[in-house]
């Protein structure tokens, strides 16, 4: 009779060991996509860098062959995808920023009509849909920090963002961060 108690009690032993090795197995693999998701979001950040450099670096070989005629056209407002996030100034309308742009500030201006405080990156990540992994709160921190060096809206000491319009005085056309 031992032996026939014995046999379930090695098989459920046997299980435990399987069951302990493919949960130390799960932690490793997730540790693993959380590094490689954050490698993935510096790399799309990395690109879309590059594309404002080399859209900045455009504009002043365009503006060195440009003719006074075409000076003096109006600028178009129409935003373009990769382009430079301009200065914010008064009367500049939200439709000049790419469609990612406006959903941050959009959440921002929502947060303020409903009178709820500054917002945090994962915070804002969360509102947009985004989840609460790391990497997208960083890839959107940047983004955030972007508009509000530009004016768009405040960064507040504590590192959260608040929604509010500051013009910048001297606007950097040559830095994409």
């Amino acid at each position: 009779m031992a032996s026939v108690l014995g046999m379930p009690e090695e098989r459920e032993a046997a299980a435990r060991v399987r069951v302990e090795g493919l949960r130390e197995e799960v932690a490793r693999l997730t540790e693993v996509l959380g590094a490689a998701e954050i490698e993935l979001d510096r790399r799309a950040i990395e690109r879309e860098e590059l594309v404002e450099a080399l859209a900045v670096s455009a504009v002043e070989a365009t503006a060195v062959t440009t003719t006074e005629a075409e000076e003096d056209a109006a600028p178009s407002l129409a935003p373009v995808p990769g382009s430079t996030v301009p200065p914010w100034w008064e009367g500049l309308p939200v439709t000049v920023l790419v469609p990612d742009y406006q959903r941050i500030l959009g959440v921002l201006e929502q947060q303020r009509s409903t009178g709820h405080g500054p917002l945090r990156a994962k915070e804002i990540a969360v509102e947009l849909g985004l989840g609460e992994t790391p990497a997208k709160a960083e890839g959107l921190r940047s983004r955030a920090r972007r508009l509000a060096e530009r004016g768009w809206f405040l960064l507040e000491t504590s590192g959260a963002f608040s929604a509010g319009r500051q013009p910048v005085a001297a606007p950097d056309v040559g830095s994409s961060v």
